[in-house]
């Protein structure tokens, strides 16, 4: 598609081509006519503004001298941004009776052939910048129409893609609720009869652990399995989202020994606590599959405008349990610091331990 040339460029145009039209018709012993020329040429910068008035400024120049460029460009303007009416019907034997006629000793014979002939010439030229302006309006309003029905249409795909994820998430919810949250209601049962029945303290400490993530899970479920549901409706938080406050009671509850160190200001932006949280959580919960028996060391710094998250897990003591896991989770920590226009690295340490480090420009929100 070619690109249109910017309206100064094309009234630039329009007024040089006018300018040379009055030069090739120029005659030094005429100065009012040249006048009227000059002026009318001039007139062409109100034409898209004021496209009726400059059309009648142009006017007296037809009748005064031979030069018309700049009355056609005001009609062809004229016509371009108006409607078919009785106006433009009107301005076309305007302009021809102006170019018949000739002022101040004005002669139109309507017997003579010769002013049939110049009065049907004038009118044809006149109906071409009509023409010729009907057909760009008509061009533009085709363009426009095109504009709203492949507008109208990207809609209605958005519409389908929505109801589509719609049914999607309504799927999602029935599986989550009929199968997922079966199994970890069973898994918290079990663990709270393993809780009454067990002698061994490690034991019922553990079975106590198990059963307090379980119910947490299944009230993240429920909170999920809701959202889902309500697809199309107004956002929903999944559940309330974590600050720095939760810091310490995700270390406490994590089933591993823990180190915390927090040094951190009030007013740090709500993402950056949610991504802080995350960053905690994902490390931990690595810990505790793939390292067990090892235990962590948490750092969680603000220096130079920036958060410094590191989470630091020792060697494993013990042989990593197979358990199932999407291998996601570190993706996402990096997706989520990018967005944030942060950093994220992590990989094995020394000693046989692993490490997560996350660094996220943060400044704080100071209130009065």
């Amino acid at each position: 598609m070619t690109r249109r040339p910017p309206p100064l460029v094309l009234d630039g145009a329009a007024v040089t081509m006018a300018l040379l039209d009055v030069w090739a018709h120029w005659d030094i012993d005429e100065p009012l006519r040249m006048a009227c020329a000059l002026a009318a040429a001039v007139a062409l910068l109100l034409r898209r503004r004021l496209s009726l008035l400059t059309f009648l400024l142009t006017l007296p120049a037809v009748l005064l001298s031979d030069a018309v460029v700049a009355c056609l460009a005001a009609l062809y303007t004229l016509a371009s941004l108006s409607r078919p009416g009785v106006m433009l019907v009107l301005c076309v034997p305007a302009f021809a009776l102006s170019d018949t006629m000739s002022l101040p000793s004005p002669h139109f014979d309507p017997n003579s052939t010769r002013t049939l002939i110049s009065f049907g010439y004038s009118t044809a030229t006149a109906a071409a910048a009509v023409f010729l302006g009907q057909l760009v309006r008509t061009r533009r309003d085709l363009s426009l129409r095109l504009t709203e029905i492949s507008e109208a249409r990207d809609h209605q795909q958005l519409l389908t893609t929505q109801a589509v994820l719609a049914r999607e998430r309504a799927q999602l919810a029935r599986e989550m609720h009929d199968v997922v949250s079966h199994q970890v209601s069973l898994i918290a049962v079990r663990a709270g009869a393993l809780q009454v029945g067990a002698r061994d303290a490690d034991t019922k400490d553990a079975a106590a652990t198990i059963r307090r993530l379980s119910v947490q899970t299944l009230d993240e479920l429920r909170h999920m399995v809701g959202v889902l549901r309500a697809s199309g409706g107004q956002p929903t938080e999944l559940t309330p989202q974590p600050a720095l406050n939760d810091i310490r009671r995700l270390a406490d509850g994590c089933g591993i020994e823990t180190e915390l160190r927090m040094d951190l200001p009030e007013g740090l932006p709500a993402t950056v606590q949610r991504a802080v949280y995350r960053t905690v959580q994902e490390a931990l919960t690595n810990t505790r599959k793939h390292a067990p028996g090892a235990t962590a060391r948490i750092d969680l710094l603000h220096t130079d405008g920036s958060v410094r998250v590191r989470v630091t897990n020792t060697a494993p003591t013990q042989p990593p349990l197979p358990l199932p896991g999407a291998h996601h989770g570190l993706i996402g920590l990096r997706q989520r610091a990018e967005l944030l226009g942060g950093t994220m690295t992590s990989g094995p340490t020394r000693d046989g331990g692993y490490e997560v480090c996350v660094v996220l420009p943060a400044e704080v929100e100071v209130t009065e």
